[in-house]
């Protein structure tokens, strides 16, 4: 979807998420990078937001609390983000499970550039040592899965300075631009990590249209009267 403010993508998410519950739309997933936003997952403490309302507002950072797991994160634009909607049962996997394949995906993804990132014991997400360079957040409604993964390209690392990333005291966030001397095409990156997101579920994926997502819904929510 390229670039897109966060509240319309978050929408999308949910109408899709209630289509796939009901059968009407299979799998998809969502690849997109977000205008600059700070959320706040479920167990999100508004005390890990660092900068004052007037800071993020004079930066053009908006605040949304969600209905994601985890605590407070940042996305904003360089960051890969990809919100799979995915029915488990039919993968036969468990939350757990989902969030590791997950994991394993964007582990995959930086071993093709050479960084030997690694999960860390007691926290979700992908860290390079002891520096975070993907979060994960999920919600699962009626055995369907929304929100997902970000994962930092190229980002504004300087933003991440107005927050206490996932809430963790300690942690530093870094990107794979800070990591390697030149940092990979967005494109080639999200075609990776789609690669490798398919295969770990089994999966074939067809590109569709933005238009035309759309244009399916819409015929859903007719025929279905599910949400518009």
């Amino acid at each position: 979807m390229g670039l897109q403010p966060y509240d319309p993508v978050h929408a999308l998410q949910r109408r899709l998420a209630e289509a796939r519950r009901w059968e009407r739309v299979p799998d998809v997933l969502i690849l997109v990078e977000h205008e600059p936003v700070i959320t706040l997952g479920r167990r999100g403490k508004e005390e890990h937001i660092l900068a004052p309302a007037e800071v993020l507002a004079k930066e053009g950072i908006l605040v949304r609390r969600v209905e994601r797991g985890g605590d407070v994160t940042y996305h904003g634009p360089g960051q890969l983000v990809a919100y799979p909607i995915v029915h488990l049962a039919s993968h036969h996997l468990g939350i757990s499970e989902y969030m590791h394949l997950l994991e394993q995906a964007i582990l995959d993804t930086l071993a093709d550039y050479g960084l030997a990132a690694h999960r860390r014991e007691g926290y979700i997400g992908v860290w390079l040592g002891l520096k975070k360079i993907a979060s994960l957040g999920v919600r699962v409604a009626r055995g369907v899965t929304y929100h997902g993964l970000a994962l930092n390209v190229s980002p504004e690392m300087r933003h991440w300075g107005y927050i206490i990333p996932c809430g963790i005291p300690d942690a530093t966030v870094t990107s794979i631009a800070r990591e390697l001397p030149a940092p990979p095409p967005m494109a080639e990156v999200k075609e990776r990590l789609t690669r490798h997101l398919a295969a770990l579920l089994g999966l074939g994926l067809e590109p569709i249209p933005w238009g035309e997502v759309e244009e399916r819904l819409s015929d859903l929510a007719e025929e279905a009267n599910l949400p518009g």
